[in-house]
This record gives C-alpha cells, structure tokens and sequence, in this order.
C-alpha cells in the first residue's frame, strides 16, 4: 500500500497570519510538521501544499517536496489539488495538520494502519476526555463511534450528552472522545468527498466530517492515548515542549 503523507499550509489564517513560517527554536513551523511526517516510515512520500509563495520558497530551502495548489476552502481541498497534479499514483493520502510542529509520528501511523481494513474509506484518531473543561469546550470537537470504531457523530458539544448535573457523574457513566484532527482517505475517496455539497449539519457545527456522515461515507476512528498540540495564536507558542 502507497500512502502519500500531505501537509496543508496556508498564509493567511485568521488568528496567526503567517503561522507556517513562525520560528520555532530556530526552525520554521513547517519544517517542524515536515521533519516530523518524515519520521513516519509507513508514508511512501511527503508533500507541502501551500497557496503562498513564501511558503513555496521556505519549504524549497529546507529541502522539502512542495507543489502550490491555489485557494481552496479546506485542508482536505487542498490535499485533493495537490494529489490530482502529480503523475505517481498512491493508495491513501493522509492530511497532516501543518500547526502540530511535534506531531509524533506513530499518530501518522496509526491513521495509516486504519487501512488495514479494506471497509476503510476514511480514517482519523480520537482521545480519551478526563476532564470536565476539555469536555465543555467547544473549540474541543467530541467524537462518537460504534462498536467497530466507525464513527456515528462529530460535534463541538459533549456527546452523548450528560444527563446528570453532577460533574462528577459524567465520567462514571460515560466514556467521553475528542477527535484528533489528522484524516487518511482512499484515493478515489478524496476525489468523491470534494465533489460534495455542503450539508446543514456541517453549516451547523462547521465541521466538514459532518458532510461525508450525511453522504454515507464511514469514517474509521483510532483511538489514540498521545497528545497533539497546536498552534492556533501566537501565544500557544510559549506552551510547546521541546
């Protein structure tokens, strides 16, 4: 199996303009996130896309393999332009978050690993929720998944939803997920999800998993006990552990 690790970069994000470039202990935030993929020995090859030419040039520099690949609306978008304009052919493109700069690369793995199973057509990870806080905060998307870790429902609010006002019920009764947001797909998958229309749900939550839910698409969940951390403002920053 040929599995193409692609780490989505853009310029202009929101709250961190420029945050693909930011100096991380002498290194670019990129090349972190590359250097990292690379570690990853199931991947056949890694690729940077990127809309900016800055990024472009940085990745160049460090001896990277990085393709432009215009606007798109997503990560997921952008791994699907990229993929479409190279002439090797791949099994699986797994979409590496380009603000993780320490992602560990048995994460990579796992998600690749979810390929195993031939009923597989998308794959991502989630963690166990230990805490009250992580579980209440919306920016922290719950996942949940059936017996065959398929997942059944994304959403930034707990599910399934605690029917107790007690706090210290919930975790006694419940067994609470977050997703990690790391996706491998089938080739030919890619291809199909980024032809779909947007769905209520995913206007709803502003989750686009919710589109490939409401179109059928199974999406596989690993569970994973290792932390990502990413870099979302410039003060996240000062929280990184060399």
């Amino acid at each position: 199996m040929r599995i193409l690790g692609i780490i989505p970069a853009r310029y202009n994000s929101s709250r961190f303009p420029g945050k693909p470039l930011v100096d991380i202990d002498g290194k670019s935030m990129i090349q972190r996130v590359y250097e990292q993929a690379k570690k990853c020995e199931l991947l056949s090859s890694v690729f940077v896309a990127t809309d900016d030419n800055r990024i472009f040039e940085r990745v160049m520099k460090f001896g990277g393999k990085v393709k432009m690949t215009g606007e798109q609306n997503s990560g997921t978008e952008r791994c699907n332009a990229l993929y479409q304009n190279l002439e090797d052919e791949f099994d699986v493109v797994i979409n590496i978050q380009g603000d993780e700069p320490f992602i560990n690369p048995e994460q990579i793995a796992q998600v690749a690993n979810c390929f195993l199973d031939e009923s597989t057509a998308i794959a991502t990870l989630s963690k166990q929720i230990k805490t009250a806080d992580e579980l209440l905060d919306e920016n922290t998307v719950k996942v949940v998944f059936d017996e065959n870790n398929f997942a059944l429902n994304f959403s930034r609010f707990p599910i399934p939803e605690p029917k107790s006002f007690d706090v210290e019920k919930w975790f006694v009764y419940n067994n609470f997920y977050k997703h990690i947001g790391i996706y491998g797909y089938r080739t030919k998958v890619l291809q199909e999800i980024c032809k779909l229309e947007t769905t209520k749900n995913e206007l709803s939550e502003k989750l686009e998993q919710l589109r490939w839910l409401d179109n059928n698409y199974k999406i596989k969940v690993g569970i994973t006990t290792l932390e990502s951390r990413s870099v979302d403002v410039p003060k996240d920053i000062e929280n990184l552990k060399f």
